[in-house]
């Protein structure tokens, strides 16, 4: 949505350019790859059942096995899927040689293999979180084998 004055106030603060994760990610690679690695939520429930995240595959395989309580809760449903996601893909990022964190024009992160194929983690923590399927140990094999 173009809305005038927001582009005249935003300008007036230092710029036009609109801060967004894509330019973030362009200035600071690392730093944002930190921030999606947090998964905040993800960890406190895990931590909560016991399940020790380490951004190891097995940890992957630990919380397949949890029970889907976040299910009960619509409003926590999408954030323990989008952090399940940005775990999956911390876990390859950081296991499978050649992989790293990209983030589209539009401000979705992806992993990108070594192959250049572009995996929407994010996308698969929420099918994940939703249905339980495909596992998040599964997807990180398909990631694995590239």
């Amino acid at each position: 949505m173009d809305i005038p004055f927001l582009d005249s106030w935003r300008k007036r603060r230092g710029g036009g350019q609109h801060a967004t994760l894509a330019t973030a990610f362009e200035k600071d690679p690392e730093g944002v790859a930190a921030l999606l690695s947090e998964c905040a939520l993800l960890r406190t429930r895990a931590e909560a059942a016991g399940v020790r995240l380490d951004d190891t595959p097995r940890s992957l395989e630990a919380l397949d096995q949890l029970p889907p309580r976040w299910r009960e809760d619509p409003e926590e449903l999408p954030w323990i899927g989008n952090d399940a996601g940005l775990y999956l893909g911390t876990v390859i990022v950081r296991t499978v040689p050649g992989t790293v964190w990209d983030v589209l024009p539009a401000g979705r992160p992806v992993v990108r293999l070594a192959s250049g194929r572009e995996l929407d983690v994010v996308a698969a923590g929420l099918d994940w979180a939703v249905t339980g399927s495909p596992e998040l140990s599964q997807r990180y094999g398909e990631a694995a084998e590239g």
